[in-house]
């Protein structure tokens, strides 16, 4: 009697198994760190400063603040989002398909379930890294308060989680490097312009708003942006979760859909 093959759908099964699939990703990581580093730093920081002094002269201050003041916060998460995103589509995707170092983990004694956990939490460490970076920068330039600084370092961490976790899903989907153009033009560019990074989120129609209520990155950034001005955020615990269900929905979806690819 033929015994039924496993749902992917089946709970994650996680272990310590994932550690070393981590550390191979840092020590390969390692040896272009700093390039790496400086890469996916330039971005958010010119963004910063090119947007912040540009608009910044044309515009009154928004919300009682200067205007690059109110961008940094937005910087931060920006690059966070940016950091985790990359890392798990172009090379992550290079690992799995491309390189097939995804197979020749999996003839070790380690799960699948280990090397997509592995691949979120060092996406996840890279993205804390980068945001870690764009925040050092601002605090230095002093748009932010450092005494409730360090409390973004693990909002950072969580963001990057659930980033990572979306572009997982991603990476289980594509045939190639070309189909994550779709992912960044559909939903990472219209998230950027429309979670509060740029403008206020007053500023949206009603019915817009709404919409943005449901972004990840909405709600990093609600968090970011008191943190940053020396205050408490308002519904903390909510965004907080908002952040956990989407990486944990994710993780779980991409790992079921990277089942049905690889463990045929």
């Amino acid at each position: 009697m033929n015994t039924p093959a496993p749902s992917p759908w089946r709970p994650p099964r996680l272990s310590l198994r994932f550690v070393p699939v981590w550390q191979r990703n840092f020590l390969v990581w390692r040896k272009l760190a700093l390039p790496s580093v400086l890469g996916n730093l330039a971005d958010p920081v010119i963004y910063l400063f090119g947007l912040g002094f540009g608009i910044g002269m044309l515009v009154p201050d928004v919300g009682g603040m200067p205007y690059i003041t109110f961008l940094a916060a937005g910087m931060v998460c920006y690059s966070t989002m940016n950091s985790a995103s990359f890392e798990v589509l172009y090379s992550g995707f290079s690992r799995m398909h491309v390189q097939k170092t995804w197979d020749a983990i999996l003839n070790a004694p380690v799960e699948l379930d280990d090397v997509v956990f592995a691949e979120l939490v060092w996406a996840a460490s890279k993205a804390l890294l980068s945001g870690a970076a764009i925040l050092l920068v601002v605090v230095a330039f002093g748009f932010a308060e450092a005494r409730y600084a360090l409390w973004v370092l693990p909002l950072i961490f969580l963001a990057g989680l659930s980033f990572a976790a979306l572009g997982l899903v991603m990476t289980a989907l594509a045939p190639s490097y070309d189909f994550f153009m779709y992912y960044f033009t559909l939903f990472v560019t219209p998230m950027t312009l429309l979670s509060g990074v740029f403008f206020p989120l007053e500023q949206l129609p009603p019915a817009l708003r709404l919409a943005t209520d449901l972004l990840p990155l909405t709600h990093a950034v609600l968090i970011a942006r008191p943190l940053l001005l020396g205050e408490v955020p308002h519904a903390v615990a909510a965004h907080l979760a908002v952040l956990a269900a989407y990486g944990i929905g994710a993780f779980w979806l991409a790992l079921a859909l990277l089942r049905r690819r690889l463990l045929k």
